[in-house]
């Protein structure tokens, strides 16, 4: 998607540790216009897979994973990362590490909202290693629901997650795959 790959390139900074700062437009102060906009993109690419739920991780996946979920007319579920206490009854759970957390935690779905006739969408805004597209993949098997496709705003292709998925089968679709990013310097897959 050009827009966001211009996006990136403007107003983009790379930090020590390949972090890539959009958190101007994408998972800090958000752009919820911009949201809309890639989200039509991604309901455009995965039409007519009968997609009943559209699942990402909390919290930085849920702008983009909200306006997925609007646009394509189902309900948004996200993974929690801790348990609270207004979740009832079972649970699916799959333990993952954070690439940007640097800490393994553990992803926690309520079996109320997810189930065998579900198909399911994962969006999320970044995939670097892939661990959490694991886990929230993990969690909808183990719920027995059908996995529609992956969709994410901006992959680090350089970090291997993606090309991971993809060798597993998985439909990976991202708007933008950024192949090297040093400071002053993000190049893109073409």
């Amino acid at each position: 998607m050009e827009a966001l790959k211009e996006r990136i390139r403007r107003e983009g900074r790379v930090l020590p540790g390949n972090i890539i700062k959009v958190d101007g437009f994408l998972n800090h102060r958000v752009d919820m216009k911009f949201m809309h906009e890639m989200a039509k993109e991604f309901a455009r690419y995965f039409e007519g897979r009968g997609v009943t739920a559209v699942m990402t991780v909390e919290a930085s996946g849920i702008p983009i994973a909200s306006a997925c979920a609007d646009e394509m007319g189902v309900p948004l579920i996200f993974a929690k990362k801790a348990k609270s206490d207004n979740i009832e009854g079972g649970l699916f759970r799959s333990e993952v590490f954070s690439y940007t957390y640097k800490k393994k935690v553990t992803l926690i779905v309520s079996s109320e909202w997810l189930n065998g006739d579900d198909c399911v969408l994962v969006i999320d805004d970044f995939l670097a290693n892939g661990e959490a597209m694991r886990g929230l993949i993990d969690i909808i098997r183990e719920a027995g629901a059908k996995l529609a496709g992956v969709g994410i705003a901006v992959e680090k292709g350089f970090q291997g997650g993606g090309d991971r998925l993809r060798t597993m089968g998985i439909d990976l679709y991202s708007l933008a795959i950024i192949e090297r990013a040093e400071p002053g310097n993000i190049a893109f897959r073409e």
